[in-house]
């Protein structure tokens, strides 16, 4: 078994902000009581997790199964509990993709992206339901 490399936090000793350091980069973070643009969310960053996870997957089988993919992007949302600790109840999960596409190519890369390779929707899955769907542009 691998072990990841290590996420550092750190506080900007002000209010709730953050810095999250990676091996790739960083993000701030903020509580979502401060004022807007000084940071993501914990939640908001995890659902952006789930969306650059499986559209990074769907973009790279798409190209290899050749399709003329022209735009793409993912949408995630989400259901949250009312009381603390506020977690995702469920999430819903909406591909974008503008093409000339065969709809069942599209269909099997989003299979194999959720089913298959998608490491962070293998890590929420057993947690609370995933739905998704996709509209292709033409």
């Amino acid at each position: 078994m691998a072990r990841s490399k290590p996420v550092t936090v750190s506080w900007k000793n002000e209010g709730l902000l953050f810095e999250a350091v990676t091996a790739h980069g960083s993000v701030a973070l903020a509580s979502g009581l401060d004022e807007p643009g000084n940071g993501v969310t914990p939640m908001e960053l995890l659902a952006s997790s789930l969306g650059a996870c499986t559209a990074m997957d769907v973009a790279s089988i798409l190209v290899k199964m050749r399709q003329p993919l022209e735009a793409f992007s993912v949408e995630v949302s989400g259901e949250r509990a009312d009381e603390h600790p506020k977690r995702f109840t469920s999430l819903e999960v909406v591909y974008h993709l503008r093409g000339d596409l065969d709809e069942r190519k599209v269909e099997r890369a989003i299979s194999l992206s959720e089913e298959r390779y998608c490491s962070v929707e293998a890590t929420l899955r057993p947690a609370l339901p995933i739905t998704s769907r996709y509209v292709i542009e033409r």
